[in-house]
């Protein structure tokens, strides 16, 4: 028996009935002889690790842009987080655990340079041609401009996957429901991507935001619940005269993560009892997302959310970040449209196929934040 026939057969040892079970997917577009060490859905994970797009988001910003320092999250930290917290969480419930890494993983590929502010200018400029959303984009990415392979674009992962990047949805992400079996919902794999992802960036953003001084621990004791986890872990004691240090930074941060991952599953588990999930297809027809917090963790992270929007994404440092990558793409993207022939030669190509917006908008997403900045240098600066 080979490998993967031996890893499948766990699966079906290990899995909860209502998991995804690689030996039962969908399949890819391009049909391709299986591996013999590996499951379908480890061959995604490992396609993804190695494209391109996934190692550019080493250089794709998270919240702070590079030149604010190397400690902070990077969009690639940031997905890394994800896929770990995912994982776990697959463990725990007895989830394909490969599946929810390969979606992970490439949940955030679509993502343009400078965050989320690179993705409004794009989406604004793109009006009347489709416009932009990053998880339209990251299927794009994996289906077509990813260049591995001479038979055929992009990286020809398994339906499933392709399909928990589509449907990625948080409360700053909107799903791409158009295809991919629109009126079922998602595997739990994919929803507990949804669910890992708040649960890092909410956290992680707090940590970053913590560590660059734009918040202190007077400021949390704006949130009730903060200042009381601060308590209950020691992270200094909010009377205290001393701002954080690193260990009390650590200690509040692992712990509302903990608190947060141990909620989800909790709810989790009891979403599934309750309702009778029993098989793979119940979970697709049940309009409900299964995985998901308790009403009580629910409300405080809109609370969290709220927070850092005032504090934290809304700060004067970070909107003048944002308004200064707005200003870059919005003048690249006019460049490119008015003079396609700078484009790189397959950009030019894929313009008079698919449109010259559509191209620039696809040239445009995949650059880093370096490559953006130094390509409006050479633009626009003697």
């Amino acid at each position: 028996m080979e490998m993967r026939e031996k890893l499948e057969q766990l699966e079906r040892q290990t899995l909860a009935p209502y998991a995804s079970f690689s030996s039962a997917s969908r399949g890819r577009e391009h049909a391709c002889a299986p591996c013999r060490m590996r499951t379908e859905f480890q061959r995604d994970r490992d396609r993804i690790v190695h494209c391109a797009a996934f190692r550019k988001l080493e250089f794709k910003t998270q919240v702070y842009v590079i030149h604010e320092g190397d400690y902070y999250r990077t969009r690639l930290t940031h997905t890394m987080e994800v896929a770990q917290i995912a994982r776990t969480m697959a463990r725990s419930l007895r989830l394909n655990s490969d599946l929810t890494e390969a979606v992970a993983l490439a949940h955030d590929m679509g993502h343009t340079p400078f965050g989320h502010s690179g993705e409004t200018a794009l989406h604004r400029l793109m009006a009347g041609h489709g416009g932009f959303e990053h998880n339209r984009q990251g299927l794009r990415i994996v289906e077509c401009l990813e260049q591995r392979y001479r038979e055929f674009p992009g990286l020809n992962l398994t339906w499933e996957v392709r399909e928990g990047i589509a449907k990625h949805s948080t409360s700053y992400d909107v799903p791409s429901l158009d295809r991919f079996d629109p009126m079922l919902a998602p595997t739990l794999e994919g929803q507990l991507v949804d669910v890992a992802d708040e649960i890092a960036f909410n956290h992680h953003d707090l940590d970053d935001a913590l560590k660059l001084g734009i918040l202190s621990r007077h400021d949390l004791e704006e949130v009730p619940w903060l200042a009381e986890i601060c308590r209950e872990v020691g992270a200094g004691g909010l009377s205290a005269e001393r701002e954080f240090d690193q260990y009390d930074r650590c200690r509040l941060i692992g712990a509302l993560i903990d608190a947060a991952v141990r909620d989800a599953l909790e709810q989790t588990e009891q979403n599934i009892r309750e309702l009778g999930i029993e098989t793979l297809e119940d979970v697709r027809q049940h309009g409900k997302r299964l995985v998901d917090f308790s009403e009580e963790t629910s409300g405080r992270n809109r609370v969290l959310r709220s927070f850092l929007m005032r504090h934290v994404y809304r700060h004067p440092n970070v909107m003048a970040m944002t308004s200064k990558a707005e200003r870059f793409i919005e003048s690249l993207f006019h460049v490119y449209c008015r003079t396609p022939q700078m484009l790189p030669a397959r950009y030019q190509t894929l313009g008079e196929t698919e449109g010259l917006e559509r191209a620039v908008a696809d040239y445009i997403s995949g650059m880093t934040d370096r490559y953006c900045l130094e390509e409006y240098k050479r633009m626009f600066l003697p």
